[in-house]
């Protein structure tokens, strides 16, 4: 499939215009909507943008795979959140041994 079927796909399940999707682009409606149309070439950065914004992999909007997910990068943030929360549902045994294992890893770090 060409790209320009897969970022009017994206658009269209995300309920967007293709007015919306030029003003994000920082481009006029008239250049979007010939990309959607596969008259004109997307540029690398703008498909990096629209990757960005549908949380897709460029992969998936060259075609490339059917596969959406982005495999993205976790911000050591959220990262830190996201175990806090995993740790706060273990029960005081679980820590324990979670406890345990974490400090028999770092001493093999050593």
């Amino acid at each position: 499939m060409a790209y320009y079927r897969r970022i009017r796909e994206l658009r269209e399940d995300n309920d967007r215009t293709q007015r919306e999707i030029a003003e994000y682009l920082g481009t006029p409606y008239q250049y979007y909507a010939v990309y959607e149309k596969g008259g004109s070439e997307i540029s690398f950065e703008r498909a990096i943008a629209l990757a960005k914004y549908y949380n897709v992999s460029l992969d998936y909007i060259a075609g490339l795979t059917d596969v959406k997910s982005n495999p993205t990068v976790i911000e050591p943030r959220e990262q830190k959140h996201q175990l806090l929360n995993c740790i706060d549902k273990l029960s005081p045994q679980e820590r324990t041994a979670l406890s345990q294992l974490l400090q028999t890893m770092a001493d093999s770090l050593k």
